[in-house]
Order: C-alpha cells, then structure tokens, then sequence
C-alpha cells in the first residue's frame, strides 16, 4: 500500500510542478528582497521586525493559496481527463488514492515553505552582515565591551531561532488547507466550487475565534444565532490559533508548550479532515 501511495505522490508532485506553481516563489523573493532594500533607511530594530513581519506574513498568504489552488484541481482534473477511472482499475484503493494525492501536495507545500523560508534566510542573514559592517565602522572608537555588546545587539534582532518555528506552523497551516481543500473537493461538482469554497472557509476560518468568543460571553443572541455560531465554531477550523506570526516579530518568546499545543491542533485538524475526506470519496458514485 505505501508503495501504490507513494506512486501516486510522485505523480501528483510532477502535475503540480507542471503548472508552474513556483511562481509564488519568484514573487515572494522580489518582495522580500525589494523590501529589505527598502527598509534599510530605518533604524536596524525597525528594519529586522518589519522584514520579519513582512516575509512571514507573506509566507502565509503565499503557501495558503499554493494550498487552497494546488489541492482544488486534484479530483476535478482527473474526473474530467477520466485519469481516475484507469488508476482506480488497477489494484488501487480510493483511500490509496486520495492518501496519494493528498501526500504530493503535502510534499510541494514542503518545498515551497522550504524554499520561501531560505530565501527570507538568506535575505536576513545578508541584512545583518551589513548592519554589523556599519555598526562596527560608526562605533570602532568605542572600548571593546561596549562594542561587543553593541554587535551582539544587532546579532540579537537579526538572529531569531523563533523564526524556525513560525516557518513550521506555517507549514502546517498549509497542510490543514490542503486536506480541507481536498475533503470539499470529493463532495464539490467542480474545481471552480471547490476552490471558492475552500476560501470562503479559509476567510471563516480566521473569523471562527471571534465568532467563539462572542457566542460564549452570551451577548444579546436569539437561539438561531447562537446554533449557528456555535456550527462555526464546531464545523471551521481556528485559523487564527496559528497566527504566531505577530509574537515572533515583537519578540515574544514562542514557548515549546504553545509550538507544540498549535502543532497538535493543526495534525488534529488535517487528521479529521483526511478521515471525512475518505469517508464521502468512499461512497461518491464516479
């Protein structure tokens, strides 16, 4: 079975590196290194957070929409091309299957996020290597300690380990989209409504903890209202608990309890998705 999964991985990976989805790529480095260059007319604590808030927030958009438009097209394509039809004929499950296409889009995501996040990598290291220079140019009349102390400053704002762990969690935030994507298209009749369905979940899905909120502090709600919050709540998963995104930049310490408590729900989230995702293509008439 892994074999026959992996197979379909790899097939599904060279489709989607087909469309030229690495265009996202091209379009984060030109923003990330436009911006860095921008930025420098700014104090170096300034620049660091801005670069930061920038290229992570960008890694998120960036990696949701490869999630949401990669994992859309998947069944719709191979209903349409009759592709499913030949592959389903061989001694292939539909749970196969579906775990096939799922794991080629988990893979591109992977890559993508990792590519992104060299690219930021780079960008931030270069940034600091320049500061360092200046820094250690304005101040060489400085005593030793002083300046030392003022480098590692500079080495301080640049280097974060945090970093690591956003990247992370925005990698699994991807994958949650992609399984969600994925469970909408095996009940959708195109990849035009899986799509628009799956950002409309992903614009919920950020409005969810709010939604929440208010429903638990009672308000002034008829019983309608509340049912349906609480559907919101239930049914749309908590984008918005991934959103570590502001606390990295200001420097907020991301605790191993909080990466690991966000990681669970996302692997919770794209486990529940994979399950009803198999369930409805089970019983899907083809």
């Amino acid at each position: 079975m892994i074999r026959r999964i992996a197979a379909i991985a790899a097939v599904t990976w060279t489709e989607l590196v087909r469309l030229k989805v690495f265009y996202f790529i091209i379009i984060f480095a030109l923003l990330v290194i436009g911006n860095s260059f921008f930025l420098a007319r700014f104090s170096f604590e300034e620049e660091f957070q801005m670069l930061k808030d920038i290229a992570l927030g960008a890694m998120s958009i960036f990696s949701a929409l490869l999630a949401i438009l990669a994992s859309a097209t998947l069944l719709p394509k191979d209903l349409e091309d009759r592709t499913i039809y030949t592959i389903l004929a061989k001694p292939v499950s539909r749970f196969e299957y579906l775990m096939g296409k799922l794991a080629g889009v988990f893979m591109l995501l992977a890559l993508a996020v990792i590519l992104m996040g060299a690219v930021f990598a780079a960008v931030l290291v270069l940034r600091t290597q320049i500061v360092l220079q200046s820094t250690a140019a304005e101040m060489a009349a400085l005593p030793a300690p002083e300046l030392a102390a003022a480098l590692q400053k500079v080495r301080t704002a640049g280097y974060d380990p945090a970093l690591l762990a956003g990247g992370l969690v925005i990698l699994v935030k991807a994958w949650l989209l992609a399984a969600m994507t994925v469970f909408i298209s095996t009940f959708a009749t195109s990849a035009i409504f899986t799509t628009i369905t799956a950002f409309a979940a992903y614009f919920i899905g950020h409005l969810q903890a709010t939604a929440r909120d208010y429903w638990m502090a009672g308000g002034d709600l008829g019983p309608v209202a509340k049912t349906i919050l609480a559907l919101v709540a239930i049914v749309f998963p908590d984008l918005q608990a991934f959103n570590l995104v502001d606390g990295i930049v200001t420097g907020t310490p991301v605790t191993a309890a909080l990466l690991l408590k966000t990681l669970a729900l996302g692997f919770g989230y794209i486990a529940v998705y994979t399950v009803l995702a198999a369930a409805v293509f089970q019983t899907r008439e083809l």
